[in-house]
């Protein structure tokens, strides 16, 4: 009898062996959900970042505001008849950009 009952232990923890640490387990599988929630979350994060380079894209394509907007925050540059004024923070570093005077 006794060695029925222990036969039959080592064939219910051979059958529990899959369930838990197999290729299909529960382990296995509440690492693959985690991983699943963190590609979801980058996606929706990338997702939001080409909303903003697509809108980015079409003001550059429809309109010279853009491209204007661009050229004096990014090089610096002015219209005629303009005076740039810059003011330095406390660091010695350019504060915020001011409007150009006209």
């Amino acid at each position: 009898m006794r060695l029925i009952t222990l036969a039959l232990a080592a064939l219910l923890l051979l059958i529990q062996y899959p369930l838990w640490l197999g290729k299909g387990g529960w382990l296995r599988v509440g690492d693959l959900e985690t991983q699943v929630e963190t590609m979801q979350q980058k996606n929706l994060e990338l997702k939001a970042r080409n909303a903003k380079l697509d809108s980015e894209v079409r003001d550059l394509e429809d309109g010279t505001g853009a491209v204007e907007e661009r050229a004096r925050y990014e090089l610096g540059m002015i219209k005629k008849n303009e005076i740039f004024v810059q003011i330095l923070g406390p660091n010695g570093k350019p504060a915020a950009p001011a409007a150009p005077a006209r």
